[in-house]
């Protein structure tokens, strides 16, 4: 073992055993692998590929005191029963929830503290603030963490952390401010914290930055949705069902959004909570019609009709620039998985045989001897399948940065090496083409603005590499996501859709679908004049619908954010920097894999 493995291989020791002891479990199985935890009492580390600086072990660090922290002092009960429903607070909700548990650790062990202060602090040195220009460059839920973490954690201001807030802190300095100090006092009452903190989120109303004119229509739909809903004949629920059926389908959904350290108790917890009556109306309530307004603005457009030529180049010289040492960690990594696949296709024959192709190499016996036997042979069948596979890479403005370029750099570089080994690849982006709706939104005004319009905004589904094309004429249109403008709204439900009836015509055999996302699914214009949850739920029905009923494997990456709520195969990463080692670590398992899955 060189000294690099020994390195990699006590610092794991050292981390398990802080893990072990700040958590206060130390029957629990650890570690390093970027997979979900196969059992209870699990809990799975980024695997450690590469310690070349002290960044990247305080990054590792803060994230594994993090895990600790959250075994010890999260309740999950308490967290369901005070979790908003709507996508943006419950995003909102998990940020101050984490905080809390990662302060009364650092207020108990100064080298907690640090780590994780360090680790959040890193994240900036790096944001450029050339590339915040408006309040849509800098989300929510960006600018609520670093308000919250500046008062509990002291972070130091930069240039850039001052822009971030500048958008938001007056809103934040009136609604959050007053109440700082009582979220502090009561730190370590998870139940106190999280009602004050989830009734602060519901007062936040940030839409309070849109026009007058927009507020109004919001309220008016909103009356309107509530009149409607009363009016409804085949609601069969009273305003108050309503509410607890909401309540309950939050903790159906969300029973697996922390899945480390899951305990009997919280299994059980869920059982008691969730009445055959309150399932049977769950199941109603999922046959609900996702409905769209409109998609006469709707486009799917191939990559290189979205820029000029040159400009396209231009990216993706930039995208080459940014990323060289990802790229040559990212390729040796890929040459590992193309030495399998090149391994599962290598030909082989059976000779001697009765039947089959005549082996015209053994023709000489009969020639020596006109009574022997004529020698056929065979081709082994392999268990390896012609194959398809299809990258869905979420364009959304919060992707916006490096993750979005690290993102098409392992695209681009497992595109190349799938092609190599004969596995078609397809690689598509989804995004939306305006912040507020745009032309949907114009027609829903002029007509009188109807309740309950659903999707509310204009779609935009990108082609960067169709999966019948090389790689080497698609490598440039990789570079077009880096396009300042083209990342706004991500409406993930339809994009898997399309990106699903795409690769399910397709005539290979086995079929992988792979996303690649940072968030759930956000689009203010249309959730501002529907539930909040509403395009989260389509998403949840999509892809149960696809897991269910067709033989295309679908798995999800999650950048920063836990997918496995929506996919029964997902995994969730830290820093995106591990998105590259994450990908092809998977596909190399599907590869791996000889029982295919059959449709139910």
């Amino acid at each position: 073992m060189d000294e690099q493995e020994i390195l990699k291989e006590r610092f794991k020791s050292a981390i398990t055993s802080a893990v072990k002891a700040i958590s206060g479990n130390y029957d629990l199985e650890i570690s390093f692998d970027n997979n979900l935890p196969s059992k209870k009492n699990s809990l799975n580390l980024p695997e450690i590929i590469k310690l070349k600086n002290i960044q990247d072990f305080t990054n590792l660090r803060a994230f594994a005191d993090s895990e600790a922290l959250k075994i010890k002092y999260n309740n999950k009960k308490i967290y369901i029963k005070n979790e908003p429903k709507s996508s943006t607070g419950k995003a909102l909700y998990a940020i101050a929830e984490k905080i809390r548990y990662e302060k009364i650790g650092s207020n108990k062990l100064k080298g907690v503290k640090n780590n994780i202060v360090e680790c959040y602090e890193n994240k900036f040195k790096e944001k450029k603030i050339d590339e915040i220009k408006t309040e849509a460059d800098v989300p929510i839920t960006e600018a609520f963490e670093l308000y919250l973490r500046s008062y509990f954690f002291n972070i130091k201001q930069t240039r850039s952390t001052k822009k971030v807030l500048s958008y938001w802190k007056e809103l934040f300095d009136n609604n959050l401010n007053p109440k700082l100090k009582l979220l502090n006092n009561n730190i370590n009452d998870q139940s106190s914290y999280s009602q004050l903190i989830s009734k602060l989120i519901n007062s936040l109303n940030y839409k309070d930055s849109e026009s007058k004119e927009e507020k109004e229509e919001n309220e008016n739909t909103a009356e309107d949705n509530s009149k409607s809903e009363n009016n409804d004949e085949d609601n069969s629920l009273s305003k108050k069902d309503d509410e607890n059926v909401e309540d309950s389908e939050l903790k159906i959904s969300d029973s697996s959004f922390e899945n480390l350290s899951e305990s009997d108790d919280v299994d059980q917890f869920n059982e008691k909570e969730i009445s055959v009556e309150q399932r049977s109306i769950n199941k109603k309530l999922a046959k609900e019609k996702y409905k769209i307004y409109t998609n006469n603005y709707d486009e799917v457009k191939n990559a290189e009709d979205l820029e000029s030529e040159d400009e396209i180049a231009r990216l993706r010289k930039s995208l080459d620039q940014q990323l060289t040492s990802l790229q040559n960690l990212v390729t040796k990594l890929a040459n590992k998985l193309q030495r399998q696949l090149l391994a599962k296709q290598n030909r082989s024959w059976e000779f001697d045989l009765e039947e089959g192709i005549l082996d015209s190499s053994k023709l000489s016996r009969i020639i020596i001897n006109p009574f022997q036997a004529l020698s056929h042979k065979m081709e082994k069948e392999t268990e390896f399948k012609d194959t398809v596979v299809t990258l869905l890479i979420d364009n959304s403005g919060s992707m916006r940065g490096r993750p979005i370029s690290v993102a098409a750099i392992c695209a681009d570089i497992l595109s190349r090496t799938l092609e190599k080994c004969s596995v078609k690849v397809e690689i598509l982006g989804f995004t939306t083409k305006n912040w507020k709706g745009g032309k949907s939104r114009e027609k829903w005004n002029l007509e009188n603005k109807p309740s309950n319009p659903g999707r509310l905004n204009d779609l935009r589904h990108i082609i960067y590499k169709a999966a019948n094309k090389p790689w080497k004429l698609s490598k440039k249109n990789l570079g077009l996501m880096l396009k300042e403008g083209l990342l706004k709204e991500n409406i993930d439900g339809e994009a898997l859709l399309w990106a699903f009836k795409r690769i399910a015509n397709r005539k290979e055999e086995r079929k992988i679908l792979m996303v690649i996302s940072d968030g759930a699914p956000v689009d203010d214009s249309t959730l501002s004049v529907n539930s909040g949850d509403y395009l989260e739920k389509h998403l949840k029905q999509t892809v149960k619908w696809i897991e269910e009923n067709s033989n295309v494997e679908i798995f999800a990456v999650g950048i920063g954010h836990d997918v496995t709520r929506y996919y029964q195969k997902a995994i969730k990463i830290a820093d995106v920097q591990e998105l590259g080692d994450v990908m092809i670590n998977q596909l190399t398992k599907l590869f791996s894999e000889k029982k295919q899955k059959t449709i139910h």
